[in-house]
C-alpha cells in the first residue's frame, strides 16, 4: 500500500480499491462468514413460505428459534413490507415486497446461475446435453443449457418455448395448478412427430402417474430420434419450479442406457433443489428398477416407466 498526499501538503495512505478485495483475510485459513442473526431470519423466512400463513409458534418451531425471537424478527420484516400479521387471527405471512424481489431475481437469471453448477456435473458424468426448463403460462421455456459436445445437435436454445403436454415438459404439466391443466388439455393440441400423444384423456392420466413416480423418461414426443430423461425441481416451498433432463439421440440412448442414467438425473434434481431451499435426499438407484407398467398401459414411442413415489424465480 503506497502513500498519496492531499492538497494540503499532508501524505494519506493510498487505500486498495474495494472492488479488487475479494477475501478481506488473504492467505488465512478459510473462515465462517455466517451471521447468526441472518441466518435464524432466512430460517424463518423459509418456515413462512413453507407453512404461512402460520402462527407464531409454528414458525418458530420449524425456524428453530424461540417465540421471542421469532416475533423481534417478523416484526422487524414487517416494518419493511416483508411480512404481515392478520393481527385477528394472529398468523403471519409473507409480505408484499417479495413480488419484486422475485421478479429481480427472475431477470437477474437467478435459477439458472444456481442451476449451472448442477447441470455441468451432470452433462460430464452422463457425456449428454443438459437442459433447464420451467414453465411460463401455458408452454415451456429453456432457460439454462450444459452443452458437453458441439458435435451433439442441439434441439434447443436459451429463450425457446415448446408444448406443456409433451415430452420432457409434461413434468411441469403435471404439477402445475389444476387450472391450468384443465384449460391446456381443453385446447386442440399439435402433434409434433407421430409419436405426440394429443389424447387429453391419456395425458391427463400420465399426470398423476408423473406425479406418483418423479420422474419422466420420452422418446420421439417433439423432435424424432430424441430420448429425454427428466425430473423434477422443488424449490423452499415444495413447488416444482423447473424440470432438469439430458437429451439425445436414440442411437445413444438403447435400452437399458435411460434407465441406468435415471438416478443421476434425479440425484441432479434433488442437490439443485437443495440449493434453492427445498428438503430431500438423493435417490436411490437400486429402487428404480423394480417397478412395473400399470396394465393396459401402451408405452409411447419407446418411453420407460414404473411406479414410484410458483415460487420467487418465475
Amino acid at each position: 500500500m503506497g502513500t498519496a498526499k492531499s492538497s494540503n501538503g499532508i501524505s494519506r495512505p493510498k487505500l486498495k480499491a474495494a472492488s479488487s478485495i475479494t477475501d478481506p483475510f488473504p492467505g488465512s485459513p478459510p473462515k465462517d462468514y455466517n451471521i447468526a442473526a441472518v441466518d435464524r431470519t432466512l430460517d424463518l423466512l423459509e418456515a413462512l413460505a413453507r407453512l404461512g400463513p402460520a402462527s407464531l409458534a409454528a414458525l418458530a418451531d420449524s425456524a428453530g428459534c424461540t417465540r421471542t425471537a421469532a416475533f423481534r424478527l417478523l416484526r422487524t420484516l414487517q416494518g419493511r413490507g416483508f411480512s404481515i400479521q392478520d393481527e385477528a387471527r394472529g398468523l403471519w405471512r409473507l409480505g408484499a415486497r417479495w413480488s419484486a424481489l422475485g421478479r429481480a431475481a427472475s431477470e437477474q437469471g437467478a435459477l439458472a446461475a444456481t442451476a449451472m453448477p448442477f447441470l455441468a456435473a451432470l452433462g460430464k458424468a452422463t457425456g449428454e446435453n443438459v437442459y433447464l426448463r420451467i414453465r411460463d403460462g401455458m408452454e415451456s421455456e429453456t432457460v439454462a443449457i450444459y452443452q458437453t459436445d458441439p458435435a451433439i445437435r442441439m434441439y434447443t436454445e436459451i429463450g425457446k418455448r415448446g408444448p406443456l403436454y409433451a415430452g420432457s415438459s409434461r413434468i411441469l404439466l403435471a404439477f402445475a395448478p389444476e387450472a391450468v391443466q384443465t384449460q391446456l388439455l381443453a385446447q386442440r393440441l399439435n402433434r409434433y412427430t407421430p409419436a405426440t400423444r394429443i389424447d387429453p384423456t391419456w395425458i391427463a392420466a400420465d399426470l398423476q402417474r408423473i406425479r406418483t413416480r418423479g420422474y419422466l423418461i420420452t422418446s420421439d414426443e417433439v423432435v424424432a430420434g430424441a430420448v429425454g430423461i427428466a425430473a423434477p425441481v422443488k424449490d423452499a416451498a415444495g413447488a416444482v419450479v423447473a424440470v432438469v433432463h439430458i437429451s439425445s439421440p436414440s442411437m445413444r440412448m438403447r435400452p437399458p442406457r435411460p434407465r441406468n442414467l435415471l438416478p443421476q438425473v434425479m440425484e441432479a434434481a434433488v442437490k439443485l433443489s437443495q440449493a434453492l431451499g427445498a428438503a430431500g435426499k438423493p435417490p436411490q438407484p437400486g429402487l428404480l428398477h423394480n417397478d412395473t407398467t400399470p396394465a393396459g398401459w401402451p408405452l409411447n414411442g419407446g418411453m420407460l416407466t414404473s411406479s414410484r413415489p410458483h415460487t420467487i424465480f418465475r
